[in-house]
């Protein structure tokens, strides 16, 4: 498993760079889910979960032009079979997070 931590998304070419070489290809031929859980937990934060899920935030993650994006949502899977979600974890390229509360988003986590 290999993490690109960044505090603004993609936002230049070196960092879109190391994305691409920690994904071992390029990004158009790349998965991705998105866990936009960590955001319910601030102020406006459902506005802003849309916002970056749209990929019309400050912060690009979602609008890097994957082959596919779906989204996580951490506190949905206690209620889901395991049989539903693991696999598509499991064949993902890269999970994207994006801020809100750290604390929030550990909790869930677990």
């Amino acid at each position: 498993m290999k993490f690109l931590l960044t505090s603004a998304g993609i936002s230049n070419d070196s960092i879109r760079n190391a994305l691409v070489e920690s994904l071992g290809k390029p990004i158009a031929e790349s998965s991705a889910l998105v866990i936009p859980t960590g955001m319910y937990a601030i102020p406006g934060g459902a506005a802003h979960a849309w916002r970056f899920l749209r990929g019309v935030d400050t912060t690009p993650l979602c609008e890097l032009g994957w082959k596919s994006l779906g989204v996580l949502e951490l506190t949905a899977l206690p209620s889901i079979n395991e049989e539903q979600w693991v696999p598509m974890v499991q064949g993902t390229d890269a999970l994207l997070v994006a801020g809100g509360d750290v604390l929030y988003l550990c909790y869930w986590m677990r």
